[in-house]
């Protein structure tokens, strides 16, 4: 069994930061991609920065300069720093990461549940 937990969401105002942490735990053998994707309302979910397991970092390009994805593999754990935030910002927030588990074949994608990112004044 494998689990991602989402957390660091919140409201904030224009122009402020906020810090997203995504923790993966279960029996994990091994994560390569992590992601970052976000839903706002009536709008379907879409990529907001993915770091690829040779290290390579893909961004939108509506975040570019302002968001930075970062990964800690000793705690399985990615971060992403969102700073310079705006109104459009707003969305729930969703990590993804491809991982395989101990004594299972294959390599599956996994979501967190989600974290709701306000910005507003």
């Amino acid at each position: 069994q494998v689990q991602l937990v989402e957390s660091g969401g919140g409201l904030v105002q224009p122009g402020g930061s906020l810090r997203l942490s995504c923790a993966a735990s279960g029996s994990i053998a091994s994560i390569f991609t992590m992601g970052w994707y976000r839903q706002a309302p009536g709008k379907q979910r879409e990529v907001v920065a993915v770091m690829f397991s040779g290290g390579s970092i893909r961004y939108a390009e509506s975040v570019k300069g302002r968001f930075t994805i970062s990964k800690d593999s000793a705690k399985n754990t990615a971060y992403l720093q969102m700073d310079s935030l705006k109104s459009e910002d707003t969305a729930v927030y969703y990590c993804k990461a491809d991982i395989t588990q101990i004594g299972v074949r294959g390599q599956f994608d996994y979501w967190g549940q989600g974290t709701q990112v306000t910005v507003s004044s």
